[in-house]
C-alpha cells in the first residue's frame, strides 16, 4: 500500500553518517524532512545536498530536523559529501542515511519490495523513483509528499513554504492560499462554521463569496 498524508510515517533503524538512529526516537518532538536520491555521485542530488546545507539554517528556525537517503551504503557518502563541497561550496551538515539494503526505501513505498541485490550494481535508473521529499509532524504523521523525476532538481524553497503553512494551520484554524507566503492573509477554514468564526475574528472578515472569508494571518502557535 502507498502512504498517503495523514499515516504514521514508517520506523525504522539505520546507519547514517552521524551514527545509526532509531527514526521516530531522531524525530523526537520536532518536525521533520527525510529526502531521498537514487545513488551517490549523481549531478542533480549533487545540487540538491548543497543547497539544502545552505538553507539548513531556515529549517533550524522552524524546529525541523533533515535527514537525506540515499540506496548506497554509508561509506561511500564521505566521497561524495567531499565532491559537494568542492562542487557547491558546502558539505551536507545533516546525517545521509545509507540505505543499501533497501529497508527504508521499501517501506516508503519507493523501491518495490522485491527489490533486492547489490547496491553498487544498480545504476540511478533502477532507482529512479527514490525521489521523494517527505514532510514528518512531531506526531509522527506523514504531512506532504512530493516525487520528482531523476531530470528535475527540486525546490527545497517550496517544502519550506508549505512548511509555514502547515505549522500554522496545524494550530490555527485557516487554511493558505495559493502561493501563500508567511505574513500574507489567510482564509478561515471550512470546518468553522461563521457562528464560530464571528467569535474568533469578531472584527470580521473580507468576504467576496460566501465561502471565502479572508482574515489576517494569526500568530503562529507552538506546539
Amino acid at each position: 500500500m502507498a502512504l498517503q498524508l495523514g499515516d504514521t510515517a514508517p520506523d525504522f533503524e539505520a546507519d547514517t553518517t552521524e551514527g545509526r538512529i532509531s527514526f521516530h526516537d531522531w524525530i523526537g518532538d520536532s518536525w521533520a524532512v527525510l529526502f531521498s536520491h537514487p545513488k551517490d555521485f549523481t549531478p542533480i542530488c549533487t545540487t540538491e545536498l548543497g543547497y539544502m546545507a545552505k538553507i539548513k539554517p531556515e529549517f533550524d528556525k522552524r524546529g525541523v530536523k533533515i535527514i537525506g537517503l540515499s540506496v548506497d551504503p554509508v561509506d561511500r557518502h564521505a566521497a561524495w559529501a567531499a565532491d559537494i563541497e568542492e562542487t557547491q561550496g558546502v558539505a551536507p551538515n545533516y546525517p545521509m542515511i545509507g540505505d543499501a539494503d533497501f529497508n527504508v526505501s521499501k517501506l516508503y513505498g519507493m523501491l518495490p519490495a522485491s527489490t533486492s541485490g547489490d547496491p553498487l550494481e544498480r545504476t540511478p535508473a533502477d532507482n529512479q523513483t527514490v525521489r521523494n521529499v517527505f514532510v514528518i509532524g512531531p506526531d509522527k504523521k506523514i504531512k506532504l509528499i512530493l516525487v520528482y523525476p531523476m531530470t528535475t532538481g527540486r525546490n527545497f524553497d517550496e517544502v519550506l513554504r508549505v512548511i509555514d503553512s502547515l505549522q500554522l494551520t496545524a494550530n490555527q484554524k485557516v487554511a493558505t492560499p495559493v502561493n501563500w507566503r508567511d505574513g500574507d492573509d489567510v482564509f478561515i477554514a471550512g470546518s468553522v462554521s461563521d457562528e464560530q468564526a464571528k467569535e474568533l475574528w469578531p472584527d470580521g472578515w473580507e468576504s467576496p463569496k460566501p465561502y471565502i472569508r479572508i482574515v489576517p494571518q494569526p500568530e503562529k502557535v507552538a506546539g
